[in-house]
């Protein structure tokens, strides 16, 4: 069995993007800028925020946090985002989820313009990721896919099982995974007898949010293991979905919680971020010649 350093990985991504920041700002005077929108005062979504905002100034980053009360109106982030969009400054636009019950996720996902949208949420995007052409992917699935590359992982032809069919994780991970010519099977809560499913698995991508949900009996031997679930535990410590200590003793890859996709999330969020800068930097370049 073999870790899947997710950790040591986004340390080398991170230096590559502080590079390219150096250069793109001794090219043309530019610093990528990213805006972060938190409503209210969830614990998790705050520590995610300055986790980012860390990232951000190691490599090089404009950054702002725009941190709003949990009653705040829908009209109001609306304008917000408007303002978000038109501003120069801004490359990339990120509204940190969960949002309150009121507030309209998908309405603001959407009022996101496509060139900012440097989560990979837009409908503009989704599509794009679906049909196989280049925009903006989510940064979990994406990370997923760069630390597989790490480790020389070809999924071409693989048959992968997906725990879990949300917007955020599930979805574009088959996607890719799909993109990548690997036979993709989804599973979620209503799918029967999930064992039945992992076990055929040649790799399982779990992403649902229960602890040891994938356990040793569910995974065949020397099959590749991605969890990209994180919870806390009774006892305060970080663990994912997949019951690390025994299911690590039947696979030949698997990746730890904590240390393993989730350093490579925030990894992606810089990728994305200086991608989309790239790209304005070369309209404005077109756009004075």
């Amino acid at each position: 069995m073999q870790l899947l350093d997710g950790k040591a990985l986004s340390k080398k991504i991170e230096e590559k993007v502080a590079s390219d920041v150096k250069e793109l700002k001794s090219t043309c005077g530019c610093t990528p800028g990213l805006a972060v929108v938190l409503v209210g005062k969830d614990p998790a979504s705050q520590a995610y925020v300055n986790m980012k905002k860390k990232a951000c100034d190691r490599v090089g980053f404009y950054s702002i946090t725009h941190e709003m009360p949990e009653t705040i109106s829908q009209e109001a982030i609306e304008k917000s985002i408007i303002k978000m969009n038109n501003d120069s400054s801004i490359d990339g636009i990120l509204i940190q989820l969960p949002l309150p019950s009121h507030i309209d996720t998908t309405k603001l996902l959407e009022l996101v313009t496509p060139e900012k949208d440097v989560d990979g949420f837009h409908p503009f995007n989704v599509g794009r990721l679906t049909t196989g052409l280049d925009g903006f992917v989510p940064c979990t699935p994406l990370g997923v896919m760069d630390l597989l590359k790490e480790y020389n992982i070809d999924v071409e032809g693989k048959n992968c099982v997906v725990v879990g069919a949300s917007n955020i994780v599930g979805k574009p991970m088959a996607s890719l995974l799909l993109n990548a010519n690997a036979t993709v099977e989804i599973c979620h809560i209503f799918t029967d007898d999930l064992k039945k499913h992992t076990l055929a698995a040649d790799m399982i991508f779990v992403g649902v949010g229960v602890i040891n949900l994938i356990k040793e009996d569910m995974v065949k031997d020397g099959a590749v293991v991605v969890d990209i679930g994180i919870n806390r535990a009774q006892n305060g410590k970080l663990v994912g979905d997949v019951d690390f200590e025994r299911v690590s003793k039947k696979c030949s890859y698997i990746t730890p919680v904590p240390g393993g996709v989730g350093p490579m999330t925030i990894a992606m969020l810089l990728s994305n971020t200086l991608k989309a800068a790239k790209a304005n930097a070369l309209k404005l370049k077109e756009a004075q010649v």
